[in-house]
């Protein structure tokens, strides 16, 4: 059995092996060989167009997404971000339907996501994001780095305890900041009703909340209680309100609610 055991174990490691051999032939056909040897520098100046777009589709600091992707990726000089565009060290998950790149991290051949190309590395570490235990980071305001830099490992997206200072001291370093601009009011607003409905939708085994006009409300009397992915946007909406209107009507002096919170919505 021992014995069995062994061949077995050592097949399973030829076939790893031979996955990632597969992987980076096709990679090297791609760039014959000849991968970019980026400085600080350069890698920024890449990729920065793409941490815009994501910012602004989403509200993820442009700022922190290019700290994570110069830490994670060794400024693009990691076998993962060279054979396999993964710039961001996101492993398969359950969900992942593409191929894996196979290296020892916190277990040995853990599974990493493989891309066909660096962009959809940066766009797949938004879609990554978009879930329950990060929706409290897209309530942040997007030039935030400080808070998503701290939120990031609060939600448990690293292990090292120095995971924040080094997101930051990147950021500061190279002024990455000067990519991240600010949002109104009403502008976060929608943003966050949008991330938060797609976090929603994305939750196994819950009920999907129906964010149209015609959803029925939980009521009681005349106040409305707060569900899981509601903003203020929303809410106003669903009644036939402004925002200020509702803020208004409950005395409100920001725009921070709770689930389970009641909110009288008549005037």
């Amino acid at each position: 059995m021992l014995a069995l055991a062994v061949l077995a174990s050592c097949s399973s490691k030829k076939s790893l092996h031979h996955q990632n051999k597969q992987i980076e032939k096709v990679a090297n056909k791609q760039t014959a060989g000849n991968y970019t040897n980026y400085t600080v520098t350069s890698y920024i100046q890449r990729f920065k167009g793409i941490a815009i777009t994501e910012m602004n589709r989403y509200g993820i600091p442009a700022s922190i997404t290019m700290a994570q992707a110069i830490l994670e990726s060794g400024t693009g000089k990691s076998d993962l971000a060279k054979y396999a565009n993964n710039h961001f060290g996101i492993k398969c998950t359950s969900d992942w339907k593409g191929k894996g790149y196979y290296k020892d991290d916190d277990k040995k051949d853990d599974c990493f996501r493989v891309y066909k190309n660096p962009e959809e590395s940066f766009r797949d570490h938004s879609e990554f994001l978009k879930r329950k235990r990060y929706a409290f980071l897209f309530e942040l305001d997007k030039d935030d780095y400080v808070g998503w830099a701290k939120g990031l490992k609060q939600a448990g997206y690293a292990t090292n305890p120095k995971y924040p200072d080094l997101l930051i001291s990147l950021v500061e370093r190279y002024d990455l900041h000067q990519f991240d601009k600010p949002e109104g009011k009403y502008e976060k607003i929608k943003r966050e009703d949008k991330v938060l409905s797609d976090i929603n939708r994305n939750i196994p085994n819950e009920p999907r909340k129906d964010k149209e006009k015609d959803a029925t409300p939980i009521l009681a009397g005349d106040n409305y209680l707060v569900q899981q992915g509601d903003t203020l946007y929303n809410i106003s909406k669903r009644f036939g309100l402004t925002v200020d209107e509702l803020k208004a009507l409950n005395n409100m002096t920001d725009d921070y609610i709770k689930i389970g919170q009641a909110l009288k919505v008549k005037k």
